[in-house]
């Protein structure tokens, strides 16, 4: 390393250093790829009014695909001595080049810096989470085509309630996982506006050519008011996280379900035994621990997302405080991904024991059936309700099936509406 990049010359605390850089510099091993494709677009942007020559553009052309191609193959590694990865490359461009490496820095700064490598990440991250949410909706859906009419006890309270259907059950975490879509696509635009070239919030006396910067590393736009970029940043992480934590309250309802309904004491359904563990000490045990933790990850995000919540009570301007957001970010966004990654095998896997769960739509779950019919009839809803209540230890035992095909509210068990569910699906899968 050529010294870090804010070194000034004098004697420096080494716990005071390792307090200031913490782990960021294993943080930015996975930012590194990020970093260096934005070093690049920079430098060309700086070859384009003037600072670079073209021979020193052409040098640092070569030294940072050499860069990018060790990075690639798992050959730049940072240390703890690296502070973070702008000084690594920096310092290897030195290296490589001598003073024309020393002029990478030029019209940027470390603010700037981190702020379009994380874009760079986020904007990649959105779009891999929104693929594999539509992916989840997908299996779904197609678990409530096949399961349309397959009866299902319907809760409230967690107590029988009425006779629903598988169908309606996956369908409801289908819709809520199409309805997240828009959350994560509308987050993920937040993340497509280059902040290079705001420097340390308040620009730089050069022309620098922001517009073809962006337009080359992929943005749709610049952030142009450099402050306001700067400010942003925390901000923006935190509405990812809140649209990563919309999509884990849908998978935790959905993992609550399956490990009540895996239980013995319901019975309604079997996971993939790929999905399940065994226990150490007894050789009964199929253990549901995937879908256990999978509503264990919804805190995992809810925790990151308050903790940049928190870390974002600040003035305008970059603090060091903004530091300490990266490493949330990072693990409530992986903590999404792989989670959601698994939704769709372990949909697509599970087996449902029709015969139990049809047992278990016991006499009382009719008593609303009954209640409408009367309405229905012409005896007023209150009164019908009263009578029913009176009646319910003599409730006959209903059919399910007529029950559910009679249940023709739209949306309902009779007429889920499944084809516009698919249309949603369809349409959304095709405007990506």
């Amino acid at each position: 390393m050529s010294g870090r990049l804010w070194d000034k010359g004098g004697a420096t605390d080494a716990a005071m250093l390792r307090y200031t850089s913490r782990d960021d510099w294993k943080l930015d091993q996975r930012l590194l790829a990020y970093d260096l494709v934005a070093t690049r677009a920079h430098v060309r942007g700086l070859r384009r009014i003037g600072v670079l020559s073209e021979g020193e553009l052409d040098a640092m052309e070569r030294a940072l695909a050499e860069l990018i191609r060790k990075n690639d193959a798992g050959e730049l590694v940072l240390t703890e001595a690296d502070e973070d990865g702008h000084t690594a490359i920096e310092a290897a461009l030195v290296s490589m080049l001598g003073d024309t490496g020393k002029k990478v820095h030029t019209g940027r700064s470390r603010n700037d810096q981190v702020l379009v490598a994380m874009r760079l990440y986020e904007r990649d991250a959105m779009d891999e989470l929104e693929a594999l949410v539509l992916a989840a909706a997908s299996a779904l859906v197609a678990l409530a085509r096949r399961e349309e009419k397959t009866p299902l006890p319907g809760y409230t309270h967690l107590q029988r309630a009425v006779p629903s259907s598988v169908g309606l059950w996956a369908g409801s975490f289908a819709e809520g996982l199409l309805d997240a879509v828009i959350i994560v696509r509308a987050a993920r635009a937040l993340t497509d506006r280059s902040p290079l070239g705001a420097a340390a919030g308040y620009g730089v006396n050069l022309p620098l050519d922001r517009e073809g910067v962006a337009r080359e590393l992929g943005f749709s736009d610049v952030a142009w008011n450099p402050l306001g970029s700067q400010t942003s940043r925390g901000i923006v992480e935190a509405t990812l996280l809140a649209a990563a934590w919309q999509v884990m309250a849908i998978v935790r309802r959905l993992a609550w379900d399956l490990s009540l309904f895996t239980t013995s004491e319901f019975g309604f359904v079997r996971l993939p035994d790929a999905f399940t563990t065994g226990s150490s000490i007894m050789p009964q045990k199929r253990n549901p621990d995937v879908v256990e933790l999978m509503r264990a990850a919804c805190s995992i995000v809810q925790g990151a997302l308050v903790e940049v919540q928190t870390l974002v009570a600040l003035p305008s301007g970059y603090h060091r405080d903004l530091q300490l957001t990266k490493s949330p970010v990072l693990r409530g966004l992986d903590e999404t991904l792989a989670t959601v990654r698994l939704l769709p095998r372990l949909v697509e896997g599970l087996r449902f024991d029709h015969e139990r769960m049809l047992a278990a739509i016991t006499p009382e779950c009719f008593a609303t059936d009954r209640a409408v019919e009367l309405a229905a009839s012409g005896v007023p809803f209150r009164e019908a309700y009263r009578r029913v209540a009176d009646e319910i230890k003599g409730l006959a035992q209903g059919d399910a099936p007529a029950s559910l095909a009679a249940r023709v509210s739209p949306g309902a068990p009779g007429d889920l509406r499944l084809d516009l569910l698919e249309a949603r699906l369809k349409s959304l899968t095709a405007s990506r």
